[in-house]
């Protein structure tokens, strides 16, 4: 059986990386089924004027403090309960561009992978498409969930990330499968 070299698969790989950069683009800017994700808090400046205050350091933080085994926090029961993130500087746009366009490369070229492990050039384009789909929805629709069920993410924002991530992975299972290389042609014997 001929193999499917990834070498052969750059041209497709970058047109996936492309397609799911404007799929987010869009999904994040014109479409409306994120902006409820978000909420801005009702008095941001005292909030974080109260948070400068404290001083804290870059980092994620939860609260309330949990306690010791042997001393829980009173709080625990009462809340309320939450996390933040305090970033170093504000965030760069264009540095956040640039690591979600690598991020999907590099999705798109571990789907290229397992793509060309299974489906030998020329085959049908329904095989691929169902390879190169599934092996996308794995990164792009549970890639987060652990991380969404362990700091709070509602499960409206797991249901329209997982709309997004169908999307990327459809788009990624066709443009695979559309433009898989054909089966080499079958040389005479001289």
């Amino acid at each position: 059986m001929l193999e499917t070299s990834l070498a052969d698969l750059w041209l497709p790989i970058l047109a996936v990386t492309i397609a799911t950069m404007v799929l987010s683009t869009l999904a994040w800017t014109a479409l409306p089924h994120h902006k409820p994700d978000m909420r801005e808090l009702p008095d941001a400046d005292a909030f974080a004027e109260h948070i400068e205050k404290l001083a804290h350091e870059p980092g994620q933080y939860y609260f309330p403090s949990y306690g010791t085994a042997n001393e829980p926090s009173p709080r625990i029961k009462t809340g309320p309960w939450g996390n933040i993130k305090i970033y170093a500087a504000a965030p760069s746009m264009g540095k956040n561009i640039a690591l979600t366009f690598i991020s999907l490369a590099v999705i798109a070229v571990f789907v290229g992978y397992v793509a060309a492990l299974t489906c030998p050039p020329g085959d049908e384009w329904l095989h691929i498409f169902q390879v190169a789909t599934t092996s996308a929805m794995l990164c792009h629709v549970f890639g987060g969930t652990l991380h969404g069920i362990w700091f709070g993410k509602r499960l409206r924002f797991f249901i329209t990330d997982a709309i997004d991530g169908v999307a990327y992975s459809l788009a990624t299972g066709a443009i695979l499968a559309s433009m898989w290389p054909a089966a080499a042609a079958a040389t005479p014997a001289g």
